[in-house]
């Protein structure tokens, strides 16, 4: 590919190995300590109708922001994006307003106690997680 250096693919490699290693390790841990059973792979895993409702409204408020912010984006000079209207700033404060609501509605309505505590712990280290690579230019290695 035109454009992209040919470690490109090897250093993505050495970045997502890691996160995902420390993030199902993490989960596992937290989960066994918790006593909380393992989330369905892929799978919304909503509360209750209600919390359904909740998530379902974000996400058309977020659909309709990324559209808004592709139109308005593409229309300014590159170097002068709305970095509030950028996907990857919307896609990211998506889920964590989804697991905010998720931690809340599994505080009053999920029958295992601890639930909202995995759930906020697990958004907790990913953020973490996150902002360490950012921070550090992708570990070093990007």
């Amino acid at each position: 590919m035109v454009g992209i250096d040919s470690s490109f693919w090897l250093d993505l490699l050495f970045v997502l190995v890691p996160f995902f290693i420390l993030t199902f390790l993490f989960n596992g841990i937290m989960r066994r300590w918790l006593k909380v059973e393992r989330p369905k792979m892929f799978s919304h895993n909503h509360v209750n109708d209600k919390h359904k409702k909740i998530d379902w409204i974000f996400r058309g408020v977020f659909i309709a922001l990324m559209i808004l912010g592709g139109a308005v984006n593409i229309n300014r000079l590159p170097e002068e994006p709305i970095l509030f209207l950028e996907p990857w700033v919307l896609l990211l404060t998506l889920v964590i307003i989804a697991e905010i609501i998720r931690a809340i509605m599994e505080k009053r309505h999920a029958e295992n106690p601890n639930a909202y505590i995995y759930t906020l712990s697990q958004l907790i280290f990913i953020v973490i997680l996150l902002i360490s690579l950012f921070s550090t230019n992708f570990w070093g290695v990007l």
